[in-house]
């Protein structure tokens, strides 16, 4: 049994020898209870202090404070961000988009994903298993502003031979992580 430190090397050796997918598994692997616990409050109250953490969990504020950065440095937290409600910057609607790729090389997958990051109004993108190659998900303010992102933006997509829309009628629940 080793110290954190040793385990976060393993962690790096393995991440090296299996590849990307291997990093998830070993990431949540090596997290102990104080940090599971820090990222499920800060997931939660992202504007906390490190006492407010410290004293969630158990902690003084400075261990809160050296495990937090320690979560930030190794990748654990990403970032921090505002949630905004869209509707409030006219973005009403939600728009679901299906998108077929006239076929899933490296190539085509590669040149899709870099195009669909550049373009404002897609909230998420999702490689998917099945019958469709992409899952979007867009806000916009309505018919008219999807009309325009389709033919100014989704239509002219590399690699697309398909796309497929439905509207939300209404968002029922939406929770974000």
């Amino acid at each position: 049994m080793g110290t954190k430190r040793d385990k976060n090397s393993e962690s790096t050796q393995e991440l090296t020898e299996h590849g990307a997918d291997a990093s998830t598994e070993t990431a949540a692997d090596s997290l102990d209870d104080f940090d599971a616990a820090i990222l499920r409050y800060l997931e939660k109250n992202g504007r906390a202090t490190n006492f407010e953490v410290g004293e969630e969990v158990g902690l003084s504020a400075s261990a809160a404070s050296r495990r937090i950065q320690a979560l930030e440095a190794s990748g654990a937290i990403r970032g921090y961000r505002a949630l905004v409600d869209d509707r409030l910057l006219g973005k009403r609607r939600t728009v679901y988009i299906r998108v077929t790729l006239e076929r899933q090389s490296a190539d085509v997958l590669g040149a899709f994903e870099t195009a669909i990051r550049r373009i404002k109004g897609i909230v998420s993108c999702h490689l998917m298993a099945g019958q469709y190659d992409y899952m979007l998900v867009a806000r916009v303010a309505g018919i008219d502003d999807y009309g325009r992102l389709h033919q100014t933006e989704l239509s002219r997509l590399p690699g697309v031979t398909r796309l497929e829309t439905s509207f939300a009628l209404r968002d029922v629940l939406e929770k974000r992580t």
